[in-house]
């Protein structure tokens, strides 16, 4: 049987043969994301994955969105006390007290942000690295080196003074890695290109 264009293109490294991955690097990981409720979304999974992998939040997303009303945060940051102690009790996502209650506080500053600056996009995208700051070859040596940026450190002290929680300059870098403020795929990684392409003529929310 013939081996399908798509289970033979070379990828990132880290996405290796698994299904769940491979549709998330291919259709998602990287592509500019102007919509609210999917950076509030990327912000808050990834200070869930903290000492955690990525895999196992990509697996609990869809729980995630069902507890977190799809993560739209004028909801989120509605949430009390007996919120809380439901989700503690919900085994369909990571039952950690310390990030549920993070979830809550940085919704109600998604809130206050949004109501600043018009939308988070204006604010996040803000704080998009510049080009000529970037690497001009994203080799595996680049990547590695690239855990934090200057713009994440930045955004992540930006953040923690307005508020925010579980918002470190690691996992800050890998929210701009996913939603496009980055294009960190490899050289050689098939979607690298598509994501170029996208973010060229994706419009900057003002």
């Amino acid at each position: 049987m013939a081996t399908s264009h798509a289970a033979t293109m070379r990828r990132c490294d880290w996405v290796g043969n698994d299904a769940l991955y491979i549709a998330y690097h291919d259709e998602e990981w990287g592509f500019p994301v102007a919509d609210d409720r999917r950076l509030f979304e990327k912000i808050c999974l990834e200070g869930f994955q903290a000492g955690l992998s990525w895999r196992t939040i990509l697996g609990k997303r869809e729980a995630f969105r069902a507890a977190f009303a799809g993560f739209d945060f004028e909801r989120v940051a509605r949430f009390a006390k007996r919120d809380v102690e439901r989700l503690v009790q919900d085994a369909a996502i990571v039952r950690h007290r310390g990030k549920i209650e993070s979830t809550i506080n940085n919704a109600q500053r998604a809130r206050e942000l949004a109501g600043e600056y018009g939308s988070l996009a204006a604010y996040f995208w803000r704080h998009e690295p510049a080009a000529r700051s970037r690497p001009r070859r994203m080799t595996r040596q680049a990547l590695a080196a690239m855990t934090t940026s200057p713009e994440s450190v930045a955004l992540s002290k930006d953040l923690k003074r307005r508020g925010w929680t579980f918002v470190g300059p690691t996992t800050v870098y890998a929210f701009m890695q996913a939603v496009g403020l980055v294009n960190d795929h490899l050289h050689y990684c098939a979607i690298r290109a598509a994501v170029a392409q996208a973010r060229e003529r994706f419009r900057v929310p003002r």
